[in-house]
């Protein structure tokens, strides 16, 4: 493995922020800053701390850290994304979106239990 880009649930995220991205679109113009600003903040953050973690990945404890902060936004994306399905039931693809982002925490979940049981580290 060459660097973060290469592993699964980081191509999975990666693919999910910009669909996200793209989706808070579809949200009335008031909520562009409001709700769709949340919800793009919150599934980019999912990437990037996969990536941060990564680029740490020498020190175990620092990658499972970043991991788990990657496993905390996606609970919050997920967490909005219900939030505009309530609010918005007109807009499509939500449904579809927050069961990609379960799956996507249990993926993260067990990489993290991976990372723990099986990653060797400088410390």
């Amino acid at each position: 493995m060459s660097g973060y880009s290469d592993l699964e649930i980081y191509k999975m995220v990666f693919d999910l922020a910009i669909r996200i991205h793209r989706f808070s679109f579809k949200l009335p113009k008031f909520e562009l800053y409001e709700q769709g600003s949340q919800v793009r903040r919150s599934s980019k953050s999912v990437k990037d701390q996969i990536s941060e973690g990564y680029g740490r990945k020498r020190y175990k404890a620092d990658f499972i850290k970043f991991l788990t902060y990657s496993q905390a936004s996606c609970d919050e994306t997920i967490n909005h994304l219900k939030t505009i399905k309530v609010l918005y039931p007109e807009i499509e693809d939500s449904n579809q979106v927050i069961n990609e982002y379960d799956i996507l925490g249990k993926k993260i979940n067990a990489f993290i239990q991976y990372v723990e049981n099986n990653w060797r580290s400088n410390k």
